[in-house]
């Protein structure tokens, strides 16, 4: 929540350094508060007319961002006089959030030494998503691979992965788990971790990534797993957000540019 919090802060600050007085930022969560519901009725208090939602999911999943969409419709039927309303699917290649990715990671090699290879972990889903044709197996294969070209990485130099699986049904695979202990049979020694499916820090990256599979990585042979953080409220995120806000309210009085 902290790092949401900073990252929602930061872009209100950047909206209003572009456009003065013409957006109102809501931090809102599908589950928990402050909820989808209460965020809009504090934007329709502030006098808002249109709505544009950003679900912070890079790459577009029924499971998640077609969630966010179905809690702001239900609450959007309540209403007397509904807002003009766009919302954003996902923005899993684009180049400002690419960037960002691979700044980071230059960031963390450059504080903290580069590892013998580079793991990007997504957050997992069940397999029969993918079968019936949700796209974001793919989307995450395409941010992967296009931050790996900026970071101008060979094929055997990074891997991706996917986490947080639950229950007895296949989930996407490779899983995290079993491919930090793979990497460490295979020699790695220190091993670099990313989640570029997760805007801001929270326990399946802090916990799970940098705490649990760490464990799973020495245990089996490695010697350290660095966790590399997730993009958070640095400004280079909050600039690229900012101005992908811009394009969506295109036409709309005060966009941003």
């Amino acid at each position: 929540m902290l790092f949401s919090r900073q990252l929602a802060d930061g872009v209100r600050e950047r909206l209003e350094q572009r456009a003065p007085g013409k957006f109102k930022v809501e931090l809102a969560m599908t589950y928990g508060e402050p909820s989808i519901a209460n965020a809009i009725d504090r934007l329709q208090a502030a006098s808002a007319t249109r709505l544009l939602v950003l679900p912070l999911y890079p790459q577009y999943s029924g499971t998640t961002t077609a969630s966010v969409f179905d809690a702001v419709t239900s609450k959007l039927q309540t209403m007397r006089w509904v807002p003009e309303s766009r919302f954003i699917n996902q923005y899993h290649d684009e180049p400002g959030y690419i960037g960002a990715l691979a700044a980071s990671v230059r960031d963390s090699w450059q504080q903290h030494g580069r590892g013998d290879h580079l793991l990007f972990s997504f957050h997992g889903v069940p397999r029969y998503t993918l079968d019936k044709g949700d796209p974001y197996h793919c989307l995450c294969q395409k941010t992967g691979r296009l931050v790996a070209e900026e970071l101008e990485l060979s094929e055997d130099q990074w891997t991706l992965s996917f986490q947080s699986r639950v229950g007895r049904d296949e989930w996407l695979r490779p899983y995290t788990d079993e491919t930090v202990v793979e990497l460490a049979g295979k020699g790695i020694g220190r091993l670099d971790v990313a989640c570029p499916g997760f805007s801001a820090d929270c326990l399946e990256t802090l916990e799970e990534i940098a705490m649990q599979n760490a464990e799973f990585f020495t245990d089996a042979g490695g010697k350290a797993l660095h966790y590399i953080p997730a993009l958070n409220a640095r400004d280079d995120h909050i600039d690229f957000l900012a101005t992908l806000i811009g394009r969506h309210t295109s036409g709309w009085a005060g966009a941003v540019k």
